[in-house]
C-alpha cells in the first residue's frame, strides 16, 4: 500500500510538472530566439542607418566605419554591399561575406524579407540601408549562437532543477502521507492476524492515522471482544454440556449393568440393548464435543513429518484391523514434511482409518499412503468397500451427513474442519473396482511457513 500511494503521486506529480514545465520551457526558449533575433537585428539597422549616408548622399564613410568597429569590438562579423551587391566595408571577420551572406543581399535588394540562416554557428541577419523599395544598398551581420544556446541551456537548465526538486518534494511528501495511511493498517493488520490464529485478548493500538482507520480500529476492537466473550462462552457450554451428558450416561450405563447381573434371560437381553443405546449416546456425545473442538480449532503450523505419523497410525491401527479380518497396508512415499497444527494429522488419519476399517468387509483392504503432488502433501486413505454414491458424498462432509454410517457419522466432518483449517483441501473419489478414497492437499512445511496448496479443486 505503501509503495502504491508514493508510486501513485510520484506519477501524477511527474504529469503535472511535464505539462507545466516543459510548455513553459518551450515558451521562454521562443522568447529568448525572438529577442535575440530582435538585438541582432537592431544592431544591423544601426549599421545600415550609417552605411546609408555613405551609399545614397556620398557622405564620409567614417560614421559607417565607426559602427563597423563597434560591432567588431562586439564579437559581431559585419559587411556593407552597394546596390549592386559588391562588398564596399567589412569587419575583419568574413563571416557576414560568403554565398549564403550574397543570397540575403539579393533579397533585400530585391525587396523580400529574408529567412535568416546559421552560417557555421553565426546567426545571420541582413538589412536595407536606405529605402526598402529601393535601398542604396545592404547590411549583412553575422552573430555567434553561442549566447543564445547558453541562455536556452541555462532556462532548461532550471526547469529541470525545479522540477527535481518538485519530485523530490513529492516523494517525501508521499512516502509521509503513505507512513501516516499504512503504519495503523499494518497495525490492524497485525493484530487481527494474531486473533485468527488463537490469541483471543489481542487488541489493535493505533493513536496516528487518519480518523477513519482509527475508527475502525475501534470497530475491530469491539469485533474482538465480542467475538472473545462468544468463543468463551461457547467453550464453557461445551464443557458443560462434556460434564452434564457424560456423567448421567455413566451413571446410567452403571446402573443398567447392575440390573443385568441378576436378571432372567428376557429381561437380560432388553437391558443389553438398552446398554447397547447408552454406548451408541457416549460415542455421539464424544463425537459431538471432537467436531466442536475442531471447528474452534486455530491452528500454529509446525513442521510435521507426514511419512512418519502415517507410519505410526498405519502401526497403531494394524491389532485392530487385524482383529476384522482387515488388511491394513501403508504405500511407502518420500520423506515429506507439511506445515499443521500439533496433533491435527494424527486425529485426521484415527478418523479416516477408523471410517474405512467400519465400511470395509472381512476380508477387504485399507492402503495410506503419501506423495508430492503439485506443490502439496498428498495423503490418500483407500478402501474397497462399499463406497458413496454422488448423493453421498455431496454430504459426506456434513454432520450425520451419511445417514447409512455405521458410527456417529461425524468422522468425515471433523476431518473436513481440520484439513480446511490447516489451509489443505479433501476431496473424495471412487476406488477404481469399488471403494472410497480420501484425498487430502496439506500445505507442504519451507523452513518458516506453510505453503498452502492450491485451491482449484473444490472439497
Amino acid at each position: 500500500m505503501k509503495r502504491r500511494i508514493a508510486l501513485t503521486f510520484l506519477v501524477l506529480t511527474t504529469v503535472l510538472l511535464v505539462l507545466a514545465v516543459v510548455p513553459l520551457g518551450v515558451l521562454m526558449t521562443a522568447r529568448e530566439r525572438v529577442s535575440f533575433r530582435d538585438e541582432q537585428r537592431s544592431a544591423t539597422r544601426v549599421i545600415a542607418a550609417a552605411a546609408e549616408e555613405h551609399l545614397s548622399d556620398h557622405r564620409s564613410d567614417a560614421a559607417m566605419r565607426k559602427e563597423l568597429k563597434a560591432a567588431a569590438d562586439a564579437g559581431d562579423c559585419a559587411a556593407v554591399y552597394d546596390a549592386a551587391g559588391r562588398p564596399v566595408a567589412s569587419t575583419p571577420c568574413a563571416a557576414a561575406q560568403g554565398e549564403e551572406a550574397e543570397e540575403l543581399v539579393e533579397r533585400v535588394l530585391a525587396g523580400h524579407e529574408p529567412e535568416p540562416p546559421e552560417n557555421e554557428g553565426r546567426l545571420l541577419a541582413a538589412e536595407p540601408a536606405g529605402d526598402v523599395r529601393q535601398p542604396a544598398g545592404a547590411v549583412v551581420l553575422a552573430r555567434s549562437a553561442d549566447p543564445l544556446d547558453a541562455r536556452i541551456a541555462a532556462i532548461w537548465g532550471w526547469s529541470a532543477g525545479i522540477g527535481a526538486l518538485g519530485l523530490a518534494a513529492c516523494v517525501l511528501l508521499s512516502v509521509r502521507l503513505a507512513r501516516w495511511v499504512s503504519r495503523p493498517l499494518s497495525t490492524l493488520d497485525a493484530t487481527a492476524r494474531r486473533l485468527g490464529e488463537g490469541d483471543l485478548g489481542e487488541r489493535a493500538v493505533v493513536d496516528g492515522g487518519p480518523p477513519e482507520v482509527r475508527r475502525l480500529t475501534a470497530t475491530f476492537n469491539t469485533m474482538a471482544g465480542r467475538t472473545e466473550a462468544l468463543v468463551h462462552g461457547h467453550r464453557a457450554v461445551i464443557a458443560d454440556v462434556s460434564h452434564q451428558l457424560r456423567t448421567p450416561l455413566a451413571a446410567l450405563r452403571l446402573r443398567l449393568d447392575v440390573l443385568a447381573a441378576g436378571a432372567e434371560a428376557g429381561t437380560a437381553a432388553e437391558l443389553a440393548a438398552a446398554q447397547e443405546e447408552i454406548a451408541r449416546l457416549s460415542r455421539l456425545v464424544d463425537g459431538l464435543l471432537a467436531v466442536a473442538r475442531a471447528e474452534q480449532a486455530t491452528p500454529r503450523p509446525v513442521a510435521v513429518r507426514v511419512d512418519e505419523v502415517v507410519a505410526e497410525r498405519v502401526a497403531a491401527w494394524s491389532p485392530v484391523a487385524g482383529e476384522r479380518g482387515v488388511e491394513l497396508t501403508e504405500v511407502a512415499g518420500p520423506a515429506l514434511t507439511a506445515g499443521l497444527g500439533s496433533g491435527h494429522l494424527e486425529q485426521i488419519l484415527d478418523n479416516l482409518i477408523a471410517n474405512a476399517l467400519d465400511a470395509v468387509p472381512d476380508g477387504g483392504n485399507v492402503t495410506v499412503g503419501h506423495r508430492v503432488a503439485g506443490g502439496s502433501a498428498e495423503v490418500r486413505v483407500r478402501d474397497d468397500g462399499p463406497g458413496m454414491d454422488a448423493a453421498a458424498k455431496e454430504v459426506a462432509f456434513h454432520r450425520f451427513g451419511n445417514p447409512e454410517a455405521r458410527n456417529t457419522g461425524l468422522g468425515l466432518a471433523i476431518v473436513h474442519r481440520l484439513v480446511t483449517a490447516n489451509g489443505g483441501v479433501v476431496r473424495l473419489e471412487d476406488t477404481p473396482g469399488s471403494g472410497l478414497t480420501v484425498v487430502m492437499e496439506l500445505p507442504l512445511w519451507t523452513g518458516s511457513a506453510a505453503v498452502a496448496p492450491s485451491r482449484g479443486r473444490r472439497s
